[in-house]
């Protein structure tokens, strides 16, 4: 763990998070500022940082959840496609030095067009009610 690292201090409870899945490895939580409605952050509970130093067996467990969060908001939300994004380094635009990998929903009425603009929730009611449809759609 790193003391001065966001996701960290979440991973320890210091900073609250809208949880979506959690395993003894891994942690999906809602993005505060998604791209689209149902944006969900999926990170390692270890501190890893790049991916090209992240072990192999922590990236392989990160895939796996990914691979379950984007089914679930396939179902839950039925998203028309999913965007997975990750970044390495301040040029990638990485504003968080700890991996992590963007599951993205996707729909043909989004106005997503690769362009990164943070967006907001109408309320945290509203937040929780699309981690909610995600939970419940995981398999």
């Amino acid at each position: 763990m790193s003391h001065d690292c966001i996701f960290c201090k979440i991973i320890k409870g210091e900073i609250p998070c809208t949880q979506v899945y959690e395993d003894h490895d891994s942690l999906a939580f809602m993005d505060i500022g998604p791209v689209v409605k149902g944006h969900v952050l999926v990170i390692p509970k270890s501190h890893h940082n790049p991916l090209m130093d992240t072990p192999p067996e922590v990236l392989q467990k990160l895939i796996t959840v990914v691979q379950r969060i984007a089914r679930a908001q396939m179902k839950g939300l039925q998203a028309d496609g999913i965007s997975v994004a990750q970044a390495n380094g301040k040029a990638a635009n990485q504003v968080v030095p700890h991996i992590h990998f963007h599951v993205i929903p996707r729909f043909t009425t989004d106005d997503f067009h690769g362009t990164w603009i943070a967006r907001k929730y109408e309320s945290p009611d509203e937040m929780q009610a699309f981690a909610d449809r995600i939970r419940q759609a995981l398999d």
